[in-house]
């Protein structure tokens, strides 16, 4: 279902030692992000996938037979590339594009959504050091939802009403409130939950009312309401997905650059999962 060779292009882009003077040549590209996928959908981090590639034959054929396979720093390296570079956002928008020649446009709307990303806060409550190495997260900052605290980051996510698809993600730290974050765009029907209320989105906004300590809700403004969480309800699938199927609901990467790149590749793989599930169905 996907053409590679644009993904390709865009990826290869990042090495520069392809001259005449020669030198040790780079893994596939498309090898490396295939490995980035496969970690993402079975939860893996850069060790335990390296290992599983030398002993699981689905994953040695998904990934075309590799002989030799890349190591967990290569692996490493290759994701670091991407963050330095920039190319997670370039795949992304040549995903969509993909999409939409697919027939698989926004038509009714679009759902925005955001989920905690978890990651490892360490003993120390004071604030990171910069300049030390660690594995416990530099850029991740605590929120509170209920009665819950969650350190880490934020995965922001807007996906169409008619095919579950993710169409735009944003990934920032976990403070960040899920209404500072508009993924809309003009002429758009979105549809946002209470969290969102109060602030304006670009698009035709459909946020679900609040009560305010002024006026308590009206009988239309709990209908409507009503009618919103029907239609948004799939927009729930996504984290569920992620965070239960993939397990990707935590990150050992230690910037919010970093894994915006994690988060980049697990909306990839979400998105291949659910154009099985739309080819199943016949939709494609």
């Amino acid at each position: 279902l996907i053409d590679w060779m644009p993904i390709r292009q865009i990826l290869d882009e990042m090495y520069d030692n392809k001259s005449e003077k020669g030198g040790r040549p780079n893994c596939d590209v498309i090898l490396m992000f295939k490995i980035l996928i496969l970690q993402q959908w079975f939860g893996l981090n850069d060790l335990e996938v390296e290992r599983q590639i030398a002993d699981r034959i689905s994953f040695m054929s998904f990934l075309g037979f590799p002989d030799p396979f890349p190591d967990s720093r290569t692996i490493w390296l290759f994701k670091e590339r991407m963050a330095k570079t920039g190319r997670d956002k370039m795949v992304w928008a040549e995903l969509q594009i993909q999409l939409d020649a697919m027939g698989l446009r926004v038509k009714r709307g679009t759902i925005q959504d955001a989920t905690f990303i978890e990651a490892d806060p360490g003993s120390s409550k004071k604030p990171h050091d910069k300049g030390s190495k660690t594995r416990r997260s530099r850029d991740g900052t605590w929120a509170k939802k209920g009665k819950k605290s969650y350190f880490g980051y934020k995965l922001h996510q807007k996906n169409d009403i008619d095919y579950g698809l993710i169409r735009e993600i944003e990934t920032t730290t976990a403070k960040v409130h899920d209404s500072q974050v508009d993924l809309s765009v003009e002429g758009e029907v979105v549809l946002r939950d209470r969290g969102y209320f109060g602030v304006r989105a670009k698009g035709d906004d459909f946020t679900m009312a609040r009560r305010t300590t002024d006026e308590p809700l009206r009988e239309l403004d709990k209908e409507r309401n009503r009618l919103i969480s029907k239609l948004r309800s799939p927009g729930e699938r996504p984290h569920a997905v992620i965070k239960r199927v993939f397990g990707a609901g935590r990150v050992l990467v230690t910037t919010v650059r970093r894994v915006c790149v994690i988060m980049m590749v697990t909306a990839f793989a979400f998105n291949l999962y659910q154009l099985c599930t739309l080819k199943n169905a016949r939709v494609i």
